[in-house]
């Protein structure tokens, strides 16, 4: 009889699928997070041009009314 121990020796060979499918979670991650950025940059842009058109449809108004006023007090003076 041998003094030596028996030994097994296993190999693995490949890779598992897990590591693909998480690679591909990852992605589709990334993906889906920057369509939600681009649409939020896109939704804040609208935002702020409907803001500034409001602001300059007000600022011509009470340019209206200051010329209105000015044409009522012009007339009330002759």
């Amino acid at each position: 009889m041998s003094d030596e121990p028996n030994v097994t020796i296993i190999k693995e060979n490949g890779s598992s699928g897990g590591s693909w499918l998480i690679g591909i979670v990852l992605v589709i991650a990334l993906i889906v997070g920057a369509v939600f950025f681009m649409n939020s940059a896109d939704s804040n842009a609208a935002k702020n041009n409907a803001i500034a058109e409001a602001a300059k449809d007000v600022g011509n108004a009470a340019q209206d009314v200051g010329d209105a006023a000015k044409q009522a007090a012009d007339n009330a003076a002759k």
